[in-house]
Order: C-alpha cells, then structure tokens, then sequence
C-alpha cells in the first residue's frame, strides 16, 4: 500500500466534478492544478499505464497477493491487472484498504439505490418516463434535437441528448442514423473490444436470523488461481444482503446473489430461443458451478430454497439492452484508452462504460458527471459552485 499512496493523492489531486470535455475545463480543472505541485511528477505518470507494471515496479513477491490483486482488477474493471488502467485501481484501494473501511450492502437492496436517484432528478425538476422505448435520436442540420420514442411520441431536447447506450447498441441497433458521423468515428467505435457476460444465480432461502449472523455478506471464491481470473467456471462473488437487512426477505428467509464476473462467452447462447427446452438445459448446465459454489458456504442450500432466477448473457441482452450482454468494453490500458462524452453530431453527448474513466459503478458515475458539465457552457456557473462546496466542506 505504502506505493499506492502517491498514486492515491494524484487521484485526488483532480475531482472528477472538476472535470468537462469542452474549453471551460481549463476553467473548472485549473483551479486544482496547484494540488499537482505536491505530487510526484513521474509517479503521475503511472496513471495511464497497466496496474501490473506498478505491482511489479513495488517488489511484491507473493504469488496470493499478486492473484488477489488481479482478482481485484477484474471485478472492478473487467480485465486483469496487465489490462486494468492504475488511475482506477489508484481511486478504489484508496477507499477499499482506508481504515475502518467495510463493504457495505445497500440498505432496501438495489433498488433502495435506484430509488434515490430517482428522488434525486424529480427534486430538481426532472421526470422519469417509464416504459418509453427509445426509437430513434433525431438529429437536424447536424444537431440532435431531441428523441422520438417508439409509440410515436417526440421529445424535444432543450440543451442535447444524452446517451448511456453501449458503443456498440449506439451505432449498432440503428437508434441513430450512422451516416451524421464520419465514416472513421464509427469503424473505430465499432472495433472497441467486447467484455464477456456473465451467469447470475439470485435465491432466496429458508434461514433463521441466527444462523445468518454466523455468516458473512461477501465471498470470493476462486477454484484453481494457476487458471487465472478470466477462465471460465473458476471466479465467482457471492452477496447475502440478508445478513445486513432484514428488510429484503420475510421472517424466516433470506436472499443472495452469486455470479461469474464477466467470464461467460456470449457465443454458446446468442442463437438460442429464450422459451426453448435447449434454453432452459443450458441455464441449468451453466448455473451448475454457482450451486457448487454455493454449497461449499451453505451446504444444504438446496434444501432451504424456495425462489430461484437464473441469469443469463441473454437476460443481460434482454433486461439491460447490452450488445451481447457484454460487461462493456474490454480496453487494455496498454492498448487503448475510453473516449470522452463529446461526439462529432453537436448537442449529441455519450456517458455510461463506453466512455471514460471506464468500467465499474464508481467510473460509471463519473461518466455521468462529466457528460452533465459538458452538455453546454450554462453548466459552468452551478458546476464552479459545487466545486467551492465541495473544496471548502
């Protein structure tokens, strides 16, 4: 950790809220550019390259602590530590080896967290429209102007369109013409690598509030560390929230998820038919290994479930309108790098993990912030004032 700590403050040196894609980021950064001066020039320099050099570069010689640390890449971002950008690994082991850090569960489950951000839009006067297919990004002299959806309806765009569909659903599913961008923006787009998908197992199960305080929350098993973390059937993570809120199940019962991070290869399912008989072997077959897994922390849990869904690559594809119910991209930070939230069409902004910083919950959500500062120059007044909230709190 001790060389991490550099690392760690050039992170922190520059907040992701400073940050935006257009001239008024030499407004909003520079202010920040001073913390550089306390910080390592050439260990800055570390941010951009794979986290392995700096593994390597930190004299760490025990093999577990080199598989635990690639592990750790993968999860966060879909690749091992030789692919996995440091910048990324710098921001989480700041917080994940801070002391008296925990790994927490959210209280009311996922959708307690959905349920805020929502709170979040309405209180400042957004609306969320449910069940509102988006047909088609309706671009005019050059601009996007707003969306149409599939039941006909049109919604104008005040500043721009903002899209958080993968690279690949962007310009592939035909929600926007791909004639408005030069032909070398979406060859290049089109040629990001594809992540893997994943295998989910979401039980619920018979279990008394005793016998869950004898368990933890998290687990994270790997079967044979000489395969590496990308084989398949070999990593897996478990959650039980229930251990944490009682709030998720009914007396008596708890719920967990267990799942493959993003080792699942989409080919085996992608011609098959959802309500088929051959859909149905194959969930049971692929979610075989997670049972496994799961019996070796509660042996009996086949006996004490009473709800059981099986995810698929195909749910993934389904459920979170995912090209191939891929993780997202699968850029190595030694060959490529995410682009930024401005595209060629004015008024036609992307964010999500196609964009930078990345892959993963807390690089997502800087995605968002950076595209919301770079929708139009009005963002600079209310995002210097954020800036100065959060600088003198």
């Amino acid at each position: 950790m001790t060389s991490m700590k550099p690392l760690e403050a050039a992170v922190a040196a520059m907040p992701t809220a400073a940050l935006r894609a257009d001239v008024a980021g030499f407004i909003t950064a520079g202010k920040f550019l001073p913390n550089f001066a306390k910080t390592n020039p050439l260990e800055n320099l570390k941010l951009t390259k794979p986290f392995s050099n700096v593994v390597s570069g930190s004299g760490v010689e025990s093999q577990f602590t080199k598989n635990w640390l690639d592990l750790l890449c993968f999860c966060l971002s879909g690749l091992p530590a030789d692919g996995t950008i440091t910048a990324e690994m710098a921001m989480m082991m700041g917080e994940f080896y801070e002391p008296g850090a925990i790994m927490d569960c959210p209280k009311g489950g996922a959708k307690a967290i959905a349920d805020a951000l929502v709170r979040g839009i309405e209180k400042r006067g957004g609306a969320i429209f449910l069940k509102s297919h988006v047909d088609d990004i309706i671009v005019d002299n050059g601009r996007a102007t707003g969306i149409r959806l599939k039941k006909g309806n049109v919604v104008k765009a005040n500043k721009a369109v903002v899209s958080n569909l993968s690279v690949w659903d962007l310009h592939k599913s035909g929600i926007v013409n791909n004639d408005f961008f030069p032909e070398s923006f979406v060859e290049e787009r089109l040629a990001t690598p594809v992540g893997k998908s994943f295998m989910h197992l979401h039980v619920g199960f018979k279990m008394t509030r005793k016998e869950l305080e004898e368990l933890e929350a998290h687990f994270m098993y790997i079967k044979d560390w000489e395969r590496g973390v990308e084989a398949e059937d070999n990593a897996v993570l478990v959650s039980i929230p229930s251990v944490h809120d009682d709030s998720l199940a009914p007396e008596g019962f708890a719920v967990l998820h267990a799942y493959t991070p993003a080792t699942e290869d989409f080919a085996r399912w992608e011609n098959l038919d959802r309500k088929s008989e051959e859909y149905k072997d194959l969930k049971e077959e692929r979610s075989s290994y997670l049972w496994k897994v799961l019996e070796k922390i509660i042996p009996d849990i086949k006996s004490r479930k009473t709800v059981v869904q099986v995810g698929t690559p195909l749910t993934h594809q389904r459920f979170l309108r995912r090209y191939q119910g891929s993780y997202g991209p699968a850029i190595r930070a030694d060959e490529g790098s995410f682009p930024f939230p401005l595209t060629p069409v004015n008024g036609l902004l992307v964010c999500g993990d196609s964009c930078f910083p990345g892959i993963g919950i807390p690089a997502v959500a800087g995605s968002g912030i950076l595209a919301a500062n770079s929708v139009s120059f009005d963002s600079l007044k209310p995002q210097l004032e954020l800036l100065e909230k959060l600088t003198t709190a």
